[in-house]
């Protein structure tokens, strides 16, 4: 276990972890079964609600525009994570890999990662507004907020990016 972690890069786990929560929890399949099946007037039920946020789909009744802001929203969360979790110095100035600053470094670059794709998809959305980028902004910063800590913990030991 030892000689992984020696190995583990912070932004390429963060971002691995990123990566499957989109792959996993953002699927159609995935999506349709929380929908169907969790009660949003409860607390397990509206988690399970927020871990499809960056919901994916390859076919709708919706517009190709919406699908493809859909689309590119999941991606863009992935993207945005590895280059937060780069850029993010609190790995980099903690003093030991592990230590908490590395923890809520990794939670802070999916905070992030999640507001700016949803703010960025919003622009090219059917009948863009201010008011919905800086609301679908909110969503995206409310889904890194409570999901981001699975990020921060996939980050934990590793080292910050080129030795």
């Amino acid at each position: 276990m030892a000689l992984t972690n020696r190995y583990k890069s912070a932004p390429g786990a963060g971002t691995l972890a990123a990566l499957i929560l989109v792959l996993v929890f953002g699927s159609p399949w995935y999506v349709d079964w929380a929908r169907d099946n969790t009660d949003p007037d409860s607390a397990g039920g509206w988690f399970l609600r927020l871990l499809a946020w960056p919901a994916w789909r390859f076919d709708s009744s919706d517009s190709i525009q919406e699908i493809f802001a859909d689309d590119l929203r999941a991606i863009l969360v992935v993207v945005l994570t590895f280059l937060f979790l780069y850029l993010l110095p609190g790995s980099q100035l903690a003093r030991a890999r592990g230590t908490i600053s590395q923890f809520f470094a990794g939670w802070a670059a999916f905070v992030f990662a999640g507001a700016f794709a949803a703010l960025f998809t919003t622009l090219i959305r059917t009948n863009p507004s201010l008011l919905g980028a800086f609301q679908a902004a909110g969503d995206g910063a409310e889904y890194g907020l409570f999901v981001g800590w699975i990020i921060g913990i996939a980050t934990l030991g590793g080292y910050r990016g080129r030795r």
